[in-house]
């Protein structure tokens, strides 16, 4: 079919891309989810010396940082992972800036690891040393320890790879240890090869946004956009497709702003890593987020067009259906040219679902305003939504706008942009009883142990009964009944 090739990579005869032919790579494995302690596995060869707790705030990038931090603690100094942070002897909290009271909530679980320090060490024990990762963090610095003195670590996302380096200067000097720097994606540089844990895997491909929206840190707190070399990517996907990964989520602030460097000079887009992942053996479904408008390129289209591992859904977030206020919010786009870019995607697919972010209440904003928000979500007929209302972030040009909207009208517009959503979300599920959906199985469910949980490309999560043998494989299902967060179905042809 028509479109750009990739490069050439390493190949064996006859073959695709392979984990042996390429060089090795720094990489990670999923994480859990917000709010819940990292699980992972001791690395081996390295007896273990002590335990690690991390509780995770915020977005996937943290979820896939936090999982790095195990990785790099596990093999510089034999820390395992466990879920219970009064027996750690290192416990991590990475945050997030980007909702209202970030900061408050982070003191709050440092508060309650004071008290668990106070006491180990009433009891005689060993102390723990307590660190603050993340963005609330890069934001913060060492305004974080002098608030909370016993705290021991903060640390960047970009400088999470000296986790042990800090943790044994804190241990020498007896004083806490503050980097929050910017060293560009030197982190992936040095941290250990990926381990799967399960069939789905996220890839870090870029760090930081360079877009300044008016209500957002990110490029205060992550820096600017810096993505990783092109072929460094390939090797870390085909470390985890040797491992049984099937599925990769690329993973960037603004991802689809991807320019990495390859060969002598050159540039490849996301469209151009896409088509070169989907060359990989063994993966079958890639997915990334989150979007900016402003860059969902023709490039990208098109490799919707001829990629079919390129799953059928789209997280694209636009903010606001008003161009006063997209234009307060130095987004960039009109709400014309984001339904541009929608229409010429759903030319190559038609029944792809999209997804999208919304921010209810932002200063200024008027009910002639939030109905165009509105006119949009029924002209585009988004399948689910991450709303919020408003939240001022201290140090975002948004910060000093004058923001005179009853909390009131705030909440009910957002019940009603949630409402619209749900119930457009719940047509699209019920219109997909008696397909037939390709999913990837994931595990076992965790309401009937007969049964088997998995995604569709829409990110429906699907419970059906089969064998533990499909474990990581794609099925055929055929989707059997419509229930408020899930799908029912049945192996095609049992």
């Amino acid at each position: 079919m028509p479109g750009t090739p990739a490069p050439a990579m390493p190949t064996t005869a006859g073959s695709a891309v392979t984990a042996p032919e390429l060089l090795p790579l720094p990489g990670a494995r999923p994480a859990p989810p917000d709010g819940a302690p990292v699980r992972g596995k001791p690395s081996a060869g390295l007896p273990a010396r002590g335990k690690l707790f991390i509780k995770t705030h915020g977005c996937q990038m943290n979820e896939y940082d936090s999982a790095k931090m195990a990785d790099v603690l596990a093999a510089a100094e034999g820390l395992d992972l466990t879920d219970n942070p009064e027996e750690a002897d290192v416990v991590l909290v990475n945050t997030c800036s980007i909702r209202e009271k970030a900061q408050e909530k982070v003191f709050s679980q440092l508060g309650r690891w004071r008290l668990l320090q106070e006491s180990r060490l009433k009891a005689g024990g060993k102390p723990v040393i307590i660190g603050v990762g993340g963005c609330v963090a890069s934001q913060e610095g060492a305004a974080i320890v002098k608030r909370a003195p016993y705290v021991d670590l903060v640390f960047g996302p970009q400088t999470l790879h000296r986790l042990p380096e800090l943790i044994r200067e804190r241990r020498a000097s007896g004083q806490p240890q503050v980097d929050i720097s910017f060293p560009e994606i030197e982190k992936f540089d040095r941290l250990p090869e990926p381990r799967a844990e399960g069939p789905s895997a996220f890839v870090s491909i870029m760090e930081g946004c360079s877009k300044y929206c008016s209500f957002c840190v990110v490029p205060y707190t992550r820096g600017e956009e810096v993505s990783r070399p092109f072929e460094d990517v390939l090797v870390e996907v085909a470390q985890l497709a040797a491992q049984g990964v099937r599925e990769v989520n690329l993973l960037g602030q603004n991802v689809n702003a991807y320019r990495g460097p390859y060969g002598d000079g050159e540039v490849a887009d996301l469209g151009l890593l896409i088509r070169a992942i989907a060359e990989i053996d063994g993966i079958g479904r890639i997915r990334f987020t989150t979007s900016h408008p402003l860059e969902f390129s023709d490039s990208l289209i098109e490799a919707y067009r001829d990629v079919p591992q390129l799953a059928n859904y789209l997280h694209l977030p636009v903010q606001a259906g008003s161009d006063r206020i997209l234009s307060a919010m130095k987004r960039g786009y009109t709400a014309l040219e984001f339904k541009s870019k929608i229409r010429k995607l759903r030319a190559v697919r038609p029944d792809i679902s999209i997804s999208s972010d919304f921010i209810v209440g932002f200063p200024g904003e008027t009910d002639a305003d939030f109905d165009k928000t509105m006119k949009l979500i029924e002209d585009v007929g988004f399948d689910q939504s991450f709303s919020f209302i408003y939240s001022r972030r201290p140090g975002t040009p948004a910060a000093d706008l004058e923001d005179d909207t009853p909390d009131a009208v705030k909440h009910a517009r957002l019940e009603r942009l949630q409402a619209h959503i749900n119930a457009h979300s719940a047509k699209i599920s019920a219109a997909m009883v008696g397909s037939v959906q390709s999913v990837l199985v994931e595990r076992p469910s965790k309401k009937n142990p007969n049964e088997l949980t998995g995604k569709t490309e829409n990110m429906r999560s699907v419970n059906f009964p089969g064998h533990p043998r499909m474990i990581g494989q794609f099925v055929d299902v055929v989707i059997t009944e419509a229930l408020t967060n899930s799908l029912r179905g049945r192996v095609k042809n049992e």
